[in-house]
């Protein structure tokens, strides 16, 4: 059929042409019964959102995609495109991209009518017929329909009474495709009308012109329920016009969540050999969007969007990168002092409440990044505040290690200390190796042992049995009751 050049040889292939709801509902059906994945690198809406899709597209409904930012709304969107027909035949220039069965516009059917069938047509890629628009409040009608253009007029030496003078918009080119417009409610209430006919009818008005063009549009439509507060609303007659509105969600679990940002995030080949992200670090770094949606210092409408874990795992490489080239070691690995090159993924991706800014965006970060080292130290070690330091009941797991502090030691990790400065540091602590290797109930390699006994550190300090003091480029760890007393009680 691709081989068809003219309105004649087309007719001779037999081709039937189809509305493109028929056509995405066809080629659904096809890859449902073959069992081939509908929408791939979409995680974690295998049984909630992408069913709901699946039903909407087998109705043929046009979809509102509703949900907070970095949900994949646009994402899924795109991925539609692939259940298009490869190629579709048009009549050759057609502003429209008319069926040369069915053309809508004056200029294709008047051209029909002259060469008849010799009218040449051409072959119009699936990946050409997406059109996207994001809902700004400046968009007008002529942005989206169209309008009479003066030029044109001019050029063509026509009145304003020919229809041949009209400028369409997104909408009409977007005919025998997909149109989809993200953040709805940001469109002006008077633009949300001119959609109204379009998808009522299939059809649309300019200026005055009698003037019915039967347009074939799958529509799929994006918003944030936030939006319907703060910045605009989807009005009433315009939503009872989508036919499927389909909520959104965050991850459900850590694992779906490693998922998503280990497909997502963006490493070059130098980064991804010289450094090692452990797995541990892997999961705090999806705790920290967890605690994130839970923190009482941020907004839960405005949502904590999933580029905050793929941003934080680009930044926290990058940061055990710049420290092996600042050290000259050729292969390194991350670590939780690391974490301090996260803060700046954080607090761009977080929308604070009043109590949030009080705390200032620096101070949520560091709260955040606290909880989420409390949540793997509590995963991986016994909880210190329910053992007993006096020797009374259960023994203490942490006596040796208190112990050390308690006579006055200061551990000192640098943030940019090559790998041997931090297994050193590290390693003067008593008891902290046999404690993990003893605890941890697993085979554990060298850059996991230092890992998880920094975790025991980090941990400890969290929960106030130790001190940790912050400072430009080092994190110190000592006995909490050096604060309380003066450091000089324990020298």
């Amino acid at each position: 059929m691709a081989q068809a050049k003219t309105l004649g040889e087309l007719k001779g292939t037999g081709y039937t042409p189809r509305s493109v709801r028929q056509e995405l509902r066809d080629n659904l059906i096809k890859r449902l019964k073959s069992r081939e994945e509908v929408f791939p690198g979409i995680i974690g809406f295998d049984d909630t959102v992408l069913p709901d899709i699946q039903r909407a597209i087998l109705s043929r409904h046009s979809v509102l995609l509703l949900g907070l930012r970095g949900q994949a709304k646009t994402r899924i969107a795109r991925l539609l495109v692939g259940l298009l027909d490869e190629y579709i035949p048009v009549v050759a220039g057609s502003e429209l991209n008319d069926d040369p069965l069915h053309p809508i516009s004056r200029a294709s059917a008047d051209l029909i009518k002259a060469m008849g069938d010799e009218t040449p047509i051409e072959w119009l890629h699936r990946d050409d017929r997406y059109v996207e628009k994001l809902a700004t409040p400046d968009v007008s009608v002529a942005d989206l329909i169209g309008d009479v253009d003066p030029i044109k007029a001019a050029t063509l030496k026509l009145t304003y009474a020919d229809e041949r003078v009209i400028h369409y918009g997104l909408v009409p080119r977007a005919h025998r495709g997909i149109f989809v417009i993200n953040e709805l409610p940001d469109l002006q209430a008077r633009i949300q009308v001119s959609l109204f006919n379009i998808l009522q009818e299939g059809d649309i008005q300019i200026r005055g012109f009698k003037l019915r063009l039967p347009l074939d549009i799958q529509f799929i439509f994006t918003a944030n329920p936030e939006d319907y507060t703060n910045r605009g609303s989807i009005i009433t007659p315009l939503k009872d016009r989508i036919e499927s509105q389909i909520l959104t969600h965050y991850p459900k679990t850590i694992a779906i969540a490693r998922q998503i940002t280990a497909q997502e995030a963006t490493l070059t080949e130098d980064q991804a050999s010289m450094v090692e992200v452990p797995e541990l670090l892997n999961v705090m770094l999806e705790q920290l969007s967890f605690a994130a949606r839970e923190s009482e210092y941020i907004d839960e409408k405005s949502g904590v969007s999933a580029r905050l874990s793929i941003t934080a795992l680009e930044n926290l490489v990058s940061t055990a990168e710049r420290r092996a080239l600042i050290n000259g070691d050729s292969q390194t690995f991350a670590r939780i002092t690391d974490f301090w090159g996260v803060v700046p993924a954080i607090t761009g991706k977080v929308e604070l409440v009043y109590e949030g800014e009080q705390e200032g965006a620096y101070g949520v970060a560091m709260k955040l990044l606290g909880k989420a080292i409390k949540t793997s130290f509590l995963e991986h070690f016994p909880d210190p505040s329910e053992v007993s330091a006096d020797g009374r009941g259960k023994s203490d797991p942490y006596g040796v290690i208190r112990a050390y502090f308690s006579g006055g030691n200061v551990v000192e990790l640098l943030t940019d200390g090559s790998n041997a400065d931090y297994k050193k540091a590290l390693d003067k602590v008593a008891g902290l190796r046999k404690f993990v290797e003893s605890t941890v109930d697993e085979r554990l390699s060298d850059i996991e042992t230092y890992l998880y006994m920094e975790l025991v550190l980090q941990g400890l300090a969290e929960m106030e049995v130790l001190n940790k003091e912050a400072l430009h480029n080092r994190l110190n760890f000592r006995d909490i009751l050096a604060d309380m007393f003066g450091s000089d009680d324990f020298s």
